[in-house]
């Protein structure tokens, strides 16, 4: 395994990041693995030296933050590992129980840190912006929270490059804690954030974290031919609205030609290729198979030429902003 500094920050954190939305409670999504089947996959990761870990208070309505906390508690020391989790999504029917009002993130954080089973999160997330509340709101109570020790960094999750510009202007301007890290969304078949978002991160310092590094499994083959070959695919309404265009489906192929030239799978290549990108910190894996780890690790060792690159980028066609 490889470590890197979290952008500028002295936070160091695996080259591979474990997105854990598939572990909590199958009854929120059908593609989701329960406790028992999760545990596994924590513990492997931490064999194979990943110790960023990644979750939010909206998966499975919380129920992925009790999973991970556990297992965490069980398989690692927790001054070993890097715990990522976000707040903004809905988690009740009150007014106040979402977005990114100073009442809203204090409860949520105090929720997320019982859930975890911690005295302190590493890396808190706003998970959207929130276009009802003052940004001015939200970073102040982010910097309290660091101030208090509930919080170590903090990050955003899919804005805008002006409004990551703006946050970023505003924290240096009252003195307030910065993001250090952008989780975004950016795939071999999603790349509009190289025009605004990327230059920025890497102009700034922050450390890239994106989701969706295979593109819900798109890349992997989960929709040969337009039809949905696995249980996810068949379920994720929302991948089949970002990922279905000629130019997406040709990356894809070429993909699968690159990754049998190389003899390694086409997730493989499509985590090198981001793992290649200026700016990117770690890529945030899904795997709810092992062989999924496995191969996310593997990717690290993974070299694509120049001719690789250009042959997989070149049927790429302009996107709508998806993901946000």
């Amino acid at each position: 395994m490889d470590y890197v500094r979290l952008g500028k920050s002295g936070l160091k954190v695996s080259r591979i990041c474990l997105g854990t939305m598939t572990y909590g409670d199958p009854k929120w999504r059908d593609w989701v693995l329960g406790e028992e089947e999760s545990r596994p996959f924590v513990q492997r990761a931490l064999e194979l030296g990943v110790n960023f870990f990644d979750t939010a208070d909206m998966y499975s309505v919380g129920r992925s933050e009790e999973v991970v906390g556990r297992a965490l508690r069980d398989f690692a020391r927790r001054e070993e590992v890097v715990i990522a989790t976000k707040v903004f999504n809905p988690m009740g029917k009150g007014p106040n129980d979402r977005g990114l009002s100073r009442k809203h993130i204090m409860d949520a954080v105090h929720a997320s840190l019982k859930r975890l089973g911690t005295d302190y999160i590493d890396l808190y997330q706003i998970h959207r912006f929130d276009p009802e509340t003052p940004l001015e709101e939200t970073l102040q109570a982010l910097h309290d929270l660091v101030r208090l020790g509930m919080v170590r960094y903090i990050g955003a999750s899919s804005g805008l490059a002006y409004q990551f510009a703006k946050s970023l202007y505003l924290a240096d301007l009252h003195g307030w804690t910065r993001f250090v890290s952008m989780q975004n969304h950016y795939n071999l078949v999603y790349r509009e954030e190289e025009r605004e978002m990327m230059p920025l991160c890497c102009e700034e310092g922050v450390g890239v974290i994106p989701w969706s590094p295979i593109a819900r499994g798109f890349l992997a083959g989960n929709r040969k031919g337009g039809e949905a070959q696995t249980v996810r695919a068949r379920s994720d309404a929302f991948g089949e609205r970002l990922y279905r265009t000629e130019g997406d489906y040709q990356i894809a192929e070429r993909t699968v030609q690159v990754a049998q030239q190389l003899d390694v799978s086409s997730a493989q290549v499509a985590i090198a290729w981001l793992l290649q990108q200026e700016g990117v910190s770690a890529p945030i894996v899904g795997a709810s198979k092992m062989h999924h780890l496995d191969e996310a690790v593997d990717a690290l060792s993974v070299r694509l030429s120049d001719e690789n690159r250009r042959f997989l980028e070149e049927p790429y066609q302009p996107h709508p902003v998806l993901g946000i």
